[in-house]
């Protein structure tokens, strides 16, 4: 039986958030992965790649693994409520939910992390509470059949480790190997709890009007999650 994994895709996607995880995925025998967005117009992302959907949320089957990454998009999927309806519905009646980077942010929108332990992008970690998750600072972190991924580069654990359930650990390590995924970056820079002081600095600062700006949608979302309980 072919397995079904479905990837949102929407307008400033985070493209790696995505496509990493879709490349684990597209290795799998018996596996159909497909791009879905509300239209089937080409979307482009938050570094200016186009990307075109293979499915719309009117022509999309039921998924069996319903993937959302996040990017600079996502402020504005927490409110948007055709998005929010489509997740829902997928969420019901898929094998697993899953997310990457700040994509686990629209899964709090929707209503999808309430007691529920999460993590995403350490910059945006401390919204996460407001949602109703239990955060956990992790590249991976699993609840049930919740999956969700830390940052960006995270989403490629995420998928392996997801691949390893769906498939086997033996494949999941083959196709690690096949993707000669054996990281070895040049700096010990990648987490902000071993970065150069200076440099969390930085990145804070550039990320401050971000987090301000996502704070005050997790506010309004939050609200209105308290209304529909």
């Amino acid at each position: 039986m072919t397995l079904n994994i479905g990837l949102l895709l929407f307008p400033r996607v985070q493209q790696l958030d995505m496509t990493g995880p879709y490349d684990v995925f597209a290795h799998m025998a018996d596996t159909r992965v497909q791009l879905v967005a509300k239209t089937r117009d080409p979307v482009k992302s938050s570094a200016g790649m186009i990307l075109t959907p293979d499915a719309s949320f009117a022509d999309c089957p039921s998924l069996d693994v319903l993937c959302v990454p996040g990017g600079s998009g996502v402020g504005d999927l927490m409110e948007d409520d055709e998005t929010l309806a489509f997740i829902r519905e997928q969420a019901a009646g898929a094998r697993y939910v899953t997310s990457v980077c700040t994509g686990s942010l629209v899964l709090g929108a929707a209503g999808l992390l309430r007691g529920k332990r999460a993590t995403t992008h350490w910059a945006f970690h401390s919204l996460l509470a407001e949602l109703g998750a239990i955060p956990v600072q992790a590249r991976v972190v699993r609840d049930g059949n919740l999956l969700t991924g830390g940052g960006i580069t995270a989403g490629i654990d995420f998928a392996l480790t997801l691949a390893a359930e769906l498939v086997g650990e033996h494949e999941a390590q083959a196709i690690q190997l096949q993707m000669e995924y054996a990281p070895a970056p040049p700096f010990d820079a990648g987490d902000p709890t071993r970065a150069p002081a200076d440099v969390v600095s930085a990145v804070r600062e550039r990320s401050a009007p971000s987090l301000a700006a996502r704070g005050a949608i997790t506010a309004r979302v939050a609200e209105r999650l308290k209304l529909n309980t």
